[in-house]
């Protein structure tokens, strides 16, 4: 890690960050020259910092602030180490950044360490899973009274119409596009293709399958910040809001995962188009842990805007083979290629807890060796299919109450996700619609 700032000079500050259960980067800014000290003795913070709501407030019951006394936790680097900042303009680099305890104990509050109890999982098995994430984004113009496609660089011109796969929509905004593709490459982010979706000024980027899913969760998290921040350095703004506009379709997270075997196997392969038996066991615990996980898919009072039927966000718990109605889809291709996209997630969820909901689903299935219904066909939104909870409310009482969600998550990260979400569905309820969607523009 030294040798990075050793090798760019330039860079006069870093910025150390964490991810609290909003996704939300939390830390502090510090001179270049004491970068050395941080990697070696990592710097602290409250605990309580990773359980802000998304104001950046405290949770006003939380034990871990007044009750504790607002006692630090020690935050080191992760594996990631140094990387620059391309959208800011002064040279700066980011050093990501996760919390112990003070005796060394991972702290159980922390996303990043919940997804990595779910890998030891998977470990203890001999099982690697292999992820790729679709992230969905909107590009705004949020200066004037109401949200609009910002104008084109290209024609001047505002084009107020979806453009699903249109190769126009993407040239409008190469030069924003080019920009973002080669921060990635100096992030090394991992960024494919992109297409223009069926929102107003909607786009999407594929990640390129990773086999290591924590190294997947930071690419997602630090694509979401890039994006944003190069898009204000370009005039406007982009958003992984849920649902920015009414008459469009929201934004979603798609998650594709397979899992190898301590040969490199993929373990869904059986050499034939319906998979294994542990892919539907995957696919079963998935389905089971899906009304206690909606809060992690879904994670704000936008996101239940999306969770419509018929608005391409699923809300019938189902599966199904080459099928993009169900929540739960088995892509077509080769037998080795077999895997598993989960369709639930919008844009705006935390990445590491999103993927531990998803993996701890599927590791409970397959441990548990539990077979799926029959596979759906037709218009899963037509169907009589049992549904996710379809308001933020009851979405927090399945988080809490599910006992999949306990085999997922450490017993304090779901104390104060859920402590979290109240006071947030509390304090939203109050808001007016378009206050609303000013705080989750910036922040999701």
């Amino acid at each position: 890690m030294k040798n990075w700032l050793r090798k760019n000079p330039q860079v006069r500050t870093i910025r150390v960050a964490a991810a609290d259960l909003n996704g939300q980067a939390r830390g502090k800014r510090i001179p270049s020259r004491y970068a050395d000290k941080v990697v070696e003795d990592g710097t602290r913070f409250p605990m309580s910092v990773l359980n802000l709501d998304i104001w950046g407030e405290d949770i006003d019951d939380s034990p871990l602030v007044f009750e504790s006394g607002d006692r630090d936790g020690v935050l080191r680097p992760t594996e990631r180490g140094f990387m620059p900042m391309p959208w800011l303009d002064a040279p700066t680099a980011l050093l990501p950044i996760w919390m112990f305890r003070e005796d060394g104990r991972p702290y159980e509050g922390d996303p990043r360490h919940a997804l990595r109890s779910v890998l030891e999982r998977y470990k203890d098995r001999g099982l690697t899973p292999v992820c790729a994430v679709e992230l969905e984004f909107f590009l705004i113009d949020d200066s004037g009274r109401n949200l609009e496609v910002p104008v084109s660089p290209r024609s001047g011109k505002r084009r107020k119409a979806a453009e699903t796969l249109s190769i126009r929509a993407l040239d409008q905004f190469d030069t924003f596009f080019t920009d973002l593709y080669d921060a990635c490459e100096e992030m090394d982010i991992p960024a494919d293709t992109a297409i223009s979706e069926a929102g107003l000024g909607q786009f999407e980027i594929n990640l390129m399958h990773c086999d290591d899913a924590l190294r997947a969760a930071d690419d997602a998290w630090l694509f979401k910040m890039l994006v944003k921040g190069m898009a204000r350095k370009h005039g406007f703004a982009a958003s992984f809001m849920a649902k920015p506009y009414e008459d469009y379709s929201g934004s979603g997270l798609h998650t594709h995962f397979s899992v190898l075997d301590k040969n490199g196997n993929n373990v869904f392969d059986n050499d034939g188009p319906e998979g294994s038996a542990l892919l539907r066991h995957a696919v079963a615990g998935c389905m089971n842990a899906m009304v206690g996980s909606t809060l992690v898919f879904a994670p704000h009072l936008n996101s239940y805007d999306r969770m419509v039927p018929g608005a391409h966000a699923p809300t019938g718990i189902s599966w199904a083979y080459e099928n993009r109605t169900s929540a739960i889809r088995i892509p077509s291709g080769s037998p080795k290629a077999r895997r598993i996209e989960h369709r639930v997630s919008g844009g705006d969820v935390n990445p590491y807890l999103m993927l531990a909901a998803v993996l701890g689903a599927a590791i409970n299935g397959i441990e548990d060796g539990i077979e799926p219904p029959e596979p759906i066909t037709g218009n899963a939104y037509a169907a009589d299919l049992p549904q996710v909870p379809g308001d933020w409310d009851s979405a927090i009482a399945a988080f809490e109450e599910c006992d999949q969600i306990k085999r997922i998550f450490p017993t304090e990260l779901i104390r104060n996700f859920v402590l979290t979400k109240r006071q947030e569905l509390h304090y939203m309820q109050e808001l007016t619609p378009s206050e609303q969607v000013t705080i989750y523009l910036d922040t999701v």
